[in-house]
């Protein structure tokens, strides 16, 4: 998995290079210790010169451009005239985090004058924050003393938020049918995702899909039969419906890898008789969830790159429903038809051979399995008025299971959220939530909220 990517922007004043030379080795050296303090936190860091003058802060901008940064940090080595830097800064689309820290902690009466060099770039800060409200460009802001304090870890945080942001602005996503007829909490047009958002929406031919179903006897399907019993308990499955499942999922990883996609998602009813696929791919939609490709059901567009972006940073999401209310327990149910990402269940993941009666296929494969305890986040992608979006995020716990179960031929898994459960999802619904959601591992709420401001939408923790 990749690592959030950040271009350092140093700013600095011409003016101290022809009148104080002699100052310029030490802001370069305060530089160096911060790029390095946050490789060693796991980011990935695109360094530029120090930046004075417009040209110098354009040519950065593009080099940052070009390298696909998450994300510019600036950091001011003294002060530096907004003027020359603000108009580069506003025109980009990279999400911009201001540094606000300098190199000594302690600044009292004791403190030596020649330290005020090295430790006022503060008011360029607050020069630079003012014109950049006045441009009408957001950014955000951490302060505090980069060894003494935890900015830097915080700046971290945006930098993961900035990576879900920007692979979401570039998602890919392929819909197999049309969204389920309707059904219209997620249901948002192609041109919509595109330009609000940045999704591209690439629907299936069903000409091409057919065209990409292997032979049962392909060697590619002998191989994935052969991988799949390794890895998933199979009794009870018979071969010959496993061997459909296989090669009908072979038929979409073929497309997804065709068409570059970072998600998909497909309509039940539809993708057996339009596109000729021999089942149902709910395996396929599993374990391409286990490799970081998104997913959602009912030709769910949006959920499907949501889930995307989130798996680019978290390896443990997967796609799913709040299903059943347990009111005298206080916890909800959570599970879908028959998709989950195998990273997320408490135990070995088993295949089902289950009769669906609105399939074309009466017998499919789908998985089943308990979601593994402990604390998780739950976030939902909501449509608003006016194409306008809320990100909704839920600090959960997913609840052991013990005792008698008999949910085990499907995916299931009881959550208990922050506040008792009739006002979660009446808080829920009244900020307009969907029925499709994203469920991870791995992270705390803070990052998800950053990713919602980066991209500009209502943000509310339930």
């Amino acid at each position: 998995m990749e690592k959030p990517k950040v271009g350092l922007l140093p700013l600095y004043l011409e003016l101290y290079d022809r009148k104080l030379p002699k100052a310029r080795p030490g802001a370069e050296n305060f530089l160096k210790t911060i790029s390095k303090e946050l490789r060693n936190r796991g980011v990935a860091v695109t360094e530029v010169p120090v930046c004075r003058l417009r040209s110098e802060f354009l040519r950065s901008v593009r080099v940052f451009e070009n390298a696909k940064v998450d994300m510019i940090v600036t950091l001011h080595l003294a002060y530096s005239p907004s003027l020359e830097s603000v108009d580069v800064l506003a025109a980009t689309k990279i999400p911009v985090v201001v540094l606000d820290t300098t190199p000594v902690f302690n600044f009292g009466p004791k403190q030596s004058p020649e330290a005020i060099m090295q430790n006022h770039g503060i008011h360029g800060v607050q020069d630079l924050c003012n014109l950049l409200k006045r441009k009408g460009k957001s950014f955000q802001i951490e302060a505090g003393h980069w060894e003494e304090s935890d900015i830097l870890d915080r700046v971290v945080l945006w930098a993961k938020s900035a990576k879900i942001s920007s692979f979401l602005k570039t998602a890919r996503v392929g819909q197999l049918g049309d969204y389920f007829k309707g059904m219209g909490d997620f249901a948002v047009p192609a041109k919509t995702l595109r330009d609000t958002i940045g999704i591209h929406t690439i629907i299936g031919k069903p000409s091409l899909i057919r065209s990409l179903v292997p032979q049962s006897d392909d060697r590619e399907v002998k191989k994935e039969l052969a991988d799949v019993y390794e890895k998933f308990e199979t009794s009870g499955v018979k071969t010959e419906t496993l061997r459909r499942t296989i090669m009908a999922g072979i038929a979409v990883r073929r497309w997804v890898n065709r068409e570059r996609l970072s998600a998909f998602t497909f309509n039940f009813l539809e993708v057996e008789k339009k596109y000729g696929l021999p089942a149902i791919p709910f395996l396929e939609a599993s374990r391409s969830m286990a490799k970081g490709i998104g997913y959602a059901g009912e030709g769910d567009v949006l959920t499907a790159a949501l889930v995307a972006g989130l798996a680019n940073c978290y390896p443990e999401t997967t796609f799913t429903e709040m299903f059943c209310p347990d009111w005298k327990g206080n916890s909800i149910f959570l599970s879908h038809m028959g998709e989950v990402n195998p990273n997320v269940l408490a135990a070995r993941p088993r295949l089902v051979e289950a009769k669906l009666p609105f399939t074309a296929n009466q017998s499919q494969v789908k998985l089943a399995g308990c979601l593994k305890p402990g604390p998780a986040v739950l976030v939902n992608l909501a449509p608003g008025a006016n194409n306008s979006y809320t990100l909704l995020v839920a600090p959960i716990r997913v609840l052991k299971v013990t005792g008698e179960n008999r949910m085990v031929e499907t995916v299931h898994g009881w959550i208990k959220p922050l506040l008792p459960i009739a006002d979660f999802l009446a808080e829920y619904s009244r900020a307009g939530g969907t029925h499709h959601l994203a469920l991870l591992y791995g992270t705390d709420s803070k990052e998800i909220v950053g990713f919602g401001k980066l991209m500009g939408w209502k943000t509310i923790i339930i």
